[in-house]
This record gives C-alpha cells, structure tokens and sequence, in this order.
C-alpha cells in the first residue's frame, strides 16, 4: 500500500533521515560510488533519494476525531426563566457594591446609579 504523505510529512521525514546519514547511519539504498561523488554525499540528497525509492520503513499515524455523539446527547442545557436570571444579576450586583464599599471605592450614601459616571465634568480651579 503506497501511502501520500503531505508536503510537511515530506519534509520532516527528510530531514530525520538526513540527520541520521549525516551521523553515519548506514544507507538503505544501494548507492554508486560515482552518483554519491555527483551529489556531493548531501545526507539530504541521499534521504530524498531513499524516500523516493520506498525502502525507508515509516509509517504516518494521522489520528481522526473520534465521534462523540453519545457525550453529547447526554449533556443537559439548563433552563432558566428571566426571573430567575434577574435574581441572581440582583444578587451579584449587591455582592459587587459590598466588596466595592468595603474597599472604599463607594460610599455607603452614594446612590448607585451614580456610581463611575460624572455628568458635569472635572471642576475646573
């Protein structure tokens, strides 16, 4: 079974093998000594002509997405009425003002809706 390898697979499977010619692994291919002196004993040349050739024995594991339709029927949206969302807003925002007047950002007086806004302006001196 001749499997494709992608442009990236290509390369990556190149450049290893050329890394192992270059620290004097023994060559898989038959190689004249008149074709390694033409290509200048390029490890990379040799690899390139090896994978070419077929005898490197690598494979490529490409992992697919495993389906997952069982988890996902399985998973419960909650329903929530707008009372309920409104109720729990109200609560974070009481909870928000607290830790804001216990930090000293709001004063305990201060109306809310006034809170980060300034109608008129810095003063000027």
């Amino acid at each position: 079974m001749q499997q494709t390898f992608t442009k990236y697979e290509i390369s990556r499977i190149i450049g290893a093998r050329a890394l192992q010619i270059a620290m004097d692994a023994p060559l898989l291919l038959k190689i004249s000594e008149k074709q390694l002196k033409e290509i200048r004993y390029d490890s990379l040349k040799i690899a390139q002509m090896e994978l070419e050739e077929g005898v490197l024995p690598i494979s490529i594991n490409r992992p697919t997405p495993s389906k997952r339709k069982e988890k996902l029927s399985q998973v419960k949206v909650e329903q929530v009425s707008d009372e309920e969302l409104i109720a729990r807003e109200q609560e974070v925002e009481k909870e928000i003002v607290a830790e804001a007047e216990q930090l000293g950002f709001v004063n305990a007086g201060e109306d809310e809706g006034s809170i980060g806004t300034d109608a008129e302006g810095p003063e000027e001196q």
